[in-house]
């Protein structure tokens, strides 16, 4: 006890016990300390000339100057050994975190380079001393709806699948507002950067709100290439970004403590949601996730430890009011590929190897292709050129008319021809007209051979205009043969104008007249 330093509360009651008289013996009793001990404080205080009643008046600070011996610092900027090692303590540290690097290798070398060196014991210590200094942590503060964090639970979660019995592994994405820590949990399918998305679709539906900024780890499938200043994040996330304007941060390479707060959520994860989930049994994700939000839900309204609110309390009352507003629809993941524009005019999806049309003046560019479940659009230079909706039937072609040049249009057109649109460009012509090109679609077995004929009766409306072709149609059908060269022949003849020409063939126009010579079945018999 002799060398070890008593509370100032032991150093109180020894003066008091002085006051009143007790021998040294005795105190020692009292206070189950042992006698030298005892001896040296009481010979500190008595040495002081300060009268007992006077001491035990003073504060802490006053009484420790007087019953505690000073603390010697050891000045070491004199011993060129501990100098030599404060210059090197700092490569030391680094290399430890490479790997395979351990102390021993470390002090090898220094032996090795310094003439007198620290024994391997001491090295250690001041390699530990270096170290507690270094990973000196700091509170950082938030502010309110400012940022959301995101990670991966290290553990996964599971269920089994009823047709299988196959145990079905599922990674949980954690999500937490730094500020209130208030949290999201969900299990994913896989922990591809579709399933990231949707993930962070629910979440921000569960938190009512986005916040300003998203930031993650380096996780591969957010971020294609690390940097400490200017990470490069997947076009699929910043497309997401976008869309729900908030802003993007990731952190620095192997700096889990730049994303504390969700790291300590995960660890409390797994105590409020594995641990009671551990022996329930679960038969798919949708069940699994319903049962981790009850979970989650206790958690959030669970209060803080030596605090008199919960996580929700905080997040609804000081944080969910500042966030901003929710897109009016979730985001939709879309996909970018580069395609070449083929001779044919259209490019081609390789996803499902269906053919999507572009102008034909882009035969031979490059063209970048964003596509999603429901919809393609194609750019070029950064301009929208077309957009379709999406077709899933394998090499097959979706092509807008537009986009063809203008003799392939035309050609298109008639191809697309049939009785029904011959019978209404007659329609419009007149019902004389109308009522022909019935007649000639009918004059043949196979109605497709008439079309051509079709065709050259409606340009006869261009040529003579359509009162003459419904007149020329109207003196036709008074005939048995019905085709184009019969109306060509009443136009280039100008027979439709002969006001009689009607009147000729109502009358029997090829009647025999009556004459003398002419004789009856009578004369025969």
């Amino acid at each position: 006890m002799a060398n070890q330093v008593i509370s100032m509360q032991q150093i109180r009651a020894i003066i008091q016990f002085l006051e009143k008289g007790f021998s040294l013996r005795a105190i020692s009793t009292q206070l189950g300390i042992c006698r030298p001990t005892i001896t040296v404080y009481a010979t500190r205080l008595k040495n002081t000339a300060i009268r007992f009643e006077a001491l035990r008046q003073l504060g802490d600070a006053e009484l420790s100057s007087i019953v505690y011996t000073p603390v010697v610092s050891i000045d070491y900027s004199e011993d060129e050994r501990r100098t030599d090692f404060n210059n090197r303590v700092t490569y030391f540290v680094k290399e430890l975190e490479r790997p395979g690097v351990t102390r021993l290798l470390l002090w090898e070398e220094y032996r090795k380079e310094y003439v007198s060196p620290f024994g391997y014991t001491r090295f250690c210590e001041l390699i530990k001393q270096a170290l507690q200094t270094t990973k000196a942590t700091m509170r950082l503060t938030h502010k309110p709806a400012e940022m959301m964090m995101v990670d991966f639970a290290g553990d996964k979660m599971s269920y089994v699948n009823k047709s299988t019995g196959e145990l079905i592994a599922c990674p949980v994405l954690v999500c937490v507002m730094p500020y209130s820590k208030y949290s999201f949990v969900m299990a994913l399918s896989d922990a591809t950067i579709p399933q990231v998305i949707k993930g962070l679709n629910q979440c921000l539906q569960y938190f009512g709100g986005v916040p300003l900024v998203l930031k993650t780890d380096n996780m591969k499938q957010v971020v294609t290439k690390s940097c400490r200043y200017e990470p490069v994040f997947s076009e699929v996330l910043q497309q997401w970004a976008l869309h729900n304007n908030i802003t993007l941060l990731a952190t620095r390479v192997a700096k889990p403590k730049d994303k504390a707060s969700v790291e300590n959520e995960v660890k409390i994860a797994y105590q409020r949601i594995y641990a009671p989930l551990r022996d329930k049994v679960m038969y798919d994700i949708d069940e699994l996730n319903a049962t981790i939000l009850e979970r989650l839900k206790l958690h959030n309204e669970k209060l803080f430890q030596l605090k008199d609110h919960s996580r929700a309390q905080l997040f609804k009352q000081e944080e969910q009011p500042l966030l901003q507003p929710l897109s009016s629809s979730p985001f939709v993941i879309k996909h970018q590929v580069s395609a070449k524009v083929q001779k044919n005019y259209h490019i081609t999806l390789g996803e499902n190897y269906h053919h999507y049309s572009v102008p034909s003046g882009l035969i031979g560019k490059q063209v970048s292709v964003v596509y999603d479940t429901d919809n393609v659009e194609i750019y070029y230079q950064h301009t929208r050129i077309a957009i379709h909706r999406r077709a899933y039937k394998k090499h097959d072609y979706t092509t807008n008319t537009d986009h063809m040049p203008s003799g392939h249009r035309h050609y298109h057109e008639q191809q697309g021809h049939n009785a029904h649109y011959f019978l209404d460009q007659a329609s419009i012509i007149g019902p004389s007209t109308h009522q022909y090109i019935d007649q000639v679609l009918k004059a043949r077995a196979i109605t497709e051979q008439t079309y051509n004929a079709c065709k050259g009766i409606l340009r006869l409306n261009k040529q003579y205009g359509s009162i003459r072709l419904e007149a020329a149609c109207k003196r036709a059908l008074f005939g048995t043969v019905f085709n184009y060269r019969t109306l060509q022949n009443i136009l280039i003849n100008r027979l439709e104008q002969l006001d009689q020409l009607e009147t000729y063939y109502q009358n029997d126009l090829f009647k025999l007249p009556e004459h003398t010579n002419l004789r009856g079945p009578d004369a025969y018999q």
